[in-house]
């Protein structure tokens, strides 16, 4: 999802939006504290992952986010990932299954007008 992420960066940098994309890289070791020092300097996240929402890695890295900036943090963490359904063999079903772009930039700009607990 970084390459998704990445673009929609771009497109929200357009609209006068800064965002710090983090790229854990590797599960286990999983760089804790790169994601809690980036919630702090920001003070909001949108984890994305390409995943089911429940149970996952999502949960994972929000959990320790939330252990080690709750206090920094202006808007509760947005999760988006697969769609609850059997992820389809179609590459193009598929694709409307993941976020995209577009579901990147409208989590992020939920959570910036404080909408990170309403979830889809």
């Amino acid at each position: 999802m970084v390459h998704t992420a990445l673009a929609a960066a771009e497109i929200l940098n357009e609209q006068g939006i800064s965002v710090e994309i983090v790229d854990p890289r590797t599960l286990f070791p999983l760089d804790a504290e790169t994601l809690i020092q980036s919630a702090i300097k920001t003070s909001h996240v949108v984890v994305v992952d390409e995943g089911y929402r429940r149970y996952g890695v999502m949960g994972e890295i929000a959990s320790i986010i939330y252990e080690g900036a709750f206090d920094y943090l202006d808007a509760p963490i947005k999760r988006i990932g697969a769609l609850d359904v059997p992820i389809p063999f179609s590459p193009p079903l598929e694709d409307a299954t993941i976020p995209s772009e577009e579901s990147i930039i409208e989590a992020v700009i939920s959570v910036l007008l404080g909408e990170g607990a309403k979830s889809k």
